[in-house]
């Protein structure tokens, strides 16, 4: 079978800097922690890069094909599919949601009508630290006061994408961020999606271990490019009363390079 990895997404990319890309916001982002895609597309377009939104996008399948229910996500990924005619890279915020577009989309559309354009969206398809580190080579100062952070690296991103090595890159080329690794960083945070739902001791069990870690490393900020796990942890953190200063990777960049957040933005 073939795969869909860091090294075969570089493989189709020209050596010279994009100059377009398609961003996929995710739902979960476009729902909940909308300023982290604004930020994120900040980023990207600070770089040079002209960023294109397709209207039309909704969700990458990944909650239905999770729980078991292949027709349905096939359904909502077919929708998804004619949103990036140009042949330019698909930047994701997530690398849950880039991983199931990479190496999902493939093997969910074998056999169909749909199988090559699957495949050329698959190969196509970058999750946010990744395409910053290895398509833009982005490297800008710190401005901001030295502080230390944790990293979670959602547990599809970890597997799928190059998200863990590209972020700690990220992190560890701002000079006044020290970044600090949590006992349990290697593990899930206990969402999974419907895996929270089904198993709501286990996953509680999870995220109290994930939480305790990441509150014994006394860091200034938890740092991550998944959504979900961010609200999960922190959710949990302050509903014990163990509150955490949670941020998407996207915003944490650009207020420590100087950029203005979409959150400073509205103020």
């Amino acid at each position: 079978m073939k795969k869909y990895g860091v090294d075969n997404v570089m493989a189709n990319a020209s050596n010279q800097k994009p100059q377009d890309v398609y961003f996929f916001c995710t739902c979960l982002v476009d729902l909940f922690v909308p300023e982290a895609g604004l930020d994120a597309v900040a980023l990207l377009e600070r770089e040079g890069v002209r960023v294109h939104f397709p209207e039309d996008q909704t969700c990458c399948g990944q909650p239905a094909y999770t729980s078991g229910q292949p027709e349905e996500a096939l359904a909502v990924a077919r929708q998804q599919l004619d949103l990036f005619p140009e042949p330019w890279p698909i930047v994701l915020p997530s690398g849950s949601c880039a991983g199931m577009m990479r190496h999902h989309y493939p093997t969910m559309f074998k056999g169909t009508a749909d199988a090559a354009k699957a495949e050329a969206v698959a190969g196509r398809v970058w999750e946010l630290s990744e395409f910053l580190v290895r398509s833009l080579n982005f490297n800008r100062p710190d401005c901001g006061q030295s502080c230390s952070v944790a990293l979670h690296t959602s547990c599809s991103a970890r597997r799928e994408t190059g998200a863990l090595s590209a972020t700690r890159s990220l992190l560890q080329g701002l000079e006044g961020v020290s970044l600090k690794v949590q006992e349990h960083e290697s593990e899930c945070c206990g969402f999974g999606g419907m895996f929270s739902v089904r198993h709501p001791e286990i996953s509680g069990g999870i995220v109290r271990d994930k939480v305790a870690s990441i509150a014994a490393c006394e860091t200034d900020a938890l740092i991550t490019g998944d959504c979900g796990c961010m609200l999960n942890i922190t959710g949990h953190a302050a509903k014990i009363g163990r509150p955490l200063n949670g941020k998407h990777l996207a915003t944490f960049l650009l207020e420590r390079t100087g950029g203005k957040t979409a959150a400073e933005e509205k103020l």
